[in-house]
C-alpha cells in the first residue's frame, strides 16, 4: 500500500514493513534538505503507527545514495557559516534519529554509496548489501571532510577502518565492508533475511526495541562532544572558497576537484 510519494521518497507500507525509496536516480540520490525533511516525515509515520516494525530504506536506480547533492550545494549560499552549520545540523540529527527511532531500521543496498549515504547505512540497525555494492567517502577530494558521517561509521566499525576509508577516498567492496561489519549481509536477494528478520521483530515489543537502543548507547563512550565538532568542522569546510569552486566546477561543469589544480 503507497502512503505516500514525495519528491524525493516513495512510501510503501507493507504489513509490519515500512519501505522508504529513495527516488532521486537523475541525481545520483543524492541528500538535499527536502529528502531530510521526507525522510524524517516518513520516520514520524512509523513512530506513529504501533503495528510498523520495521523501516527499511532502499533506492531506485543504480546508486543506493551519493551523499550531500553537489548541485544543490554548489545553487546554495553554504558560503555562510550559520548555513552550513544548520545543514550539518540537521543532517547530524537525522542520522542520530536513525540510530533511537523504536523502529528496527535497514538498509538495503544495490549499488554504490558515498559520503552522506554511507552515514545512513552506517546508523541503520542492520544492512544488507549486494554484491554489486560498494561505499567510499570521497570528502577529501573536495577539500572536506567526512564530520557528520564518522561518529556513526566509527560506531559501527570502529577507528581504523573509518580512518582509512576517509584518508584513502578509496571504495570498499560490499565483501569487504562486511569484513569491517558495516554491512551486515552480503546478498543479491534481501527479501529472505528481511522476512527473517521481520517475523522474529513481530514477537518483540517495540519498547524493547527503544530500550536496546537506549541502552548500548549508554556502554558507549561519552560522544556528547561528537555533534558539536561535526557541525562546527563541516561549516568551516563548507564556507571554504576553494571547496566551493571544486562543488561548483563538478556540479555545472563536471570537472573533477584534482582537475583545475
Amino acid at each position: 500500500m503507497d502512503l505516500s510519494t514525495g519528491r524525493t521518497l516513495r512510501v510503501e507500507r507493507r504489513r509490519e514493513t515500512l519501505h522508504v525509496v529513495i527516488d532521486r536516480p537523475d541525481r545520483d540520490n543524492g541528500i538535499n534538505d527536502a529528502l531530510m525533511r521526507e525522510l524524517h516525515a516518513a520516520l514520524d509515520e512509523a513512530e506513529r503507527d504501533p503495528a510498523v516494525r520495521l523501516v527499511v530504506v532502499e533506492s531506485s536506480g543504480p546508486v543506493f545514495c551519493s551523499g550531500m547533492d553537489l548541485g544543490d550545494a554548489a545553487d546554495s549560499d553554504r558560503a555562510d557559516d550559520g548555513l552550513a552549520a544548520r545543514g550539518g545540523q540537521v543532517f547530524y540529527r537525522l542520522l542520530e534519529r536513525l540510530t533511537t527511532l523504536p523502529r528496527v531500521v535497514v538498509s538495503v543496498v544495490d549499488g554504490r554509496v558515498t559520503g552522506g549515504g554511507v552515514g545512513i547505512a552506517a546508523a541503520s540497525d542492520f544492512v544488507f548489501a549486494s554484491t554489486r555494492s560498494s561505499f567510499a567517502l570521497p570528502e577529501a577530494l573536495w577539500g572536506l571532510l567526512p564530520c557528520c558521517v564518522l561518529p556513526f561509521l566509527i560506531r559501527r566499525t570502529g577507528f581504523q577502518p573509518a580512518y582509512a576509508m576517509t584518508l584513502s577516498t578509496l571504495p570498499v567492496t560490499a565483501e569487504r565492508a562486511a569484513g569491517i561489519h558495516l554491512v551486515d549481509e552480503v546478498t543479491d536477494d534481501a527479501r529472505p533475511a528481511l522476512r527473517r528478520l521481520a517475523s522474529r521483530l513481530t514477537k518483540i515489543d517495540t519498547s524493547v526495541v527503544a530500550d536496546a537502543k537506549r541502552y548500548f548507547e549508554q556502554l558507549r563512550q561519552p560522544a556528547e562532544h561528537h555533534e558539536q565538532a561535526a557541525v562546527a568542522e563541516f561549516a568551516r569546510l563548507m564556507s571554504s572558497p576553494a571547496v566551493r569552486a571544486r562543488i561548483a566546477g563538478f556540479a555545472h561543469h563536471q570537472q573533477m576537484p584534482w582537475e583545475n589544480r
